[in-house]
């Protein structure tokens, strides 16, 4: 029995959500409106303010399925209504973020500047006080794509384990490694 799956999605206040033929839901919200390709043997109902999905059989795939699509639903729903924010802090002597046109610029610590296009549907702000690391926000309604341009701003400078330096999540918990001892 999938616990997730059999969950309904309460829909809040100004949230509506519209299931095509083709079995596309899309969840309009004040946040803007996210669509999604269910598979075609999933059924999508939507009743007295809440969203629930059925399966077919109690096949292990199709119960993988049951599970995926109500988690996908329940998050546009969120993004739709609350919007999502990640924060990212860059730690190391130098390192720089701005923000310009979509274009995240970031100086962290390699001959040159990286420039990373961000898409138009995360809002990304850069802010950078003295004494303190620079921190990069991205902001948008899609989880799923906020948090693949999260992901990827990360990779560019991996947290190394000796000095704690690079690209991590405000509040993330780093394992720190000890350096070499003195030889005697």
């Amino acid at each position: 029995m999938s616990r997730i799956g059999n969950q309904p999605v309460s829909l809040p206040q100004g949230v509506s959500v519209d299931v095509a033929s083709d079995n596309v839901v899309t969840v309009k919200g004040p946040k803007g409106e996210l669509t999604q390709a269910v598979n075609p043997e999933m059924t999508v109902t939507v009743e007295e303010g809440s969203v629930k999905v059925a399966r077919p059989t109690e096949q292990k795939r199709h119960k993988a399925l049951h599970g995926l699509y109500r988690s996908l639903i329940n998050n546009m729903v969120i993004g739709v209504s609350e919007g999502y924010k990640k924060e990212l802090e860059l730690v190391g002597v130098g390192y720089k973020a701005a923000v310009s046109n979509n274009v995240l610029e970031l100086n962290l610590g390699y001959s040159h500047n990286i420039y990373l296009a961000v898409p138009q549907e995360v809002k990304t702000t850069a802010e950078m006080q003295k004494g303190k690391n620079p921190i990069v926000r991205l902001e948008s309604n899609d989880k799923e794509l906020i948090g693949q341009v999260a992901a990827k701003i990360r990779s560019l400078r991996k947290i190394e384990p000796y000095k704690g330096k690079g690209v991590r999540f405000v509040g993330e918990q780093i394992r720190r490694k000890a350096g070499k001892t003195a030889a005697k």
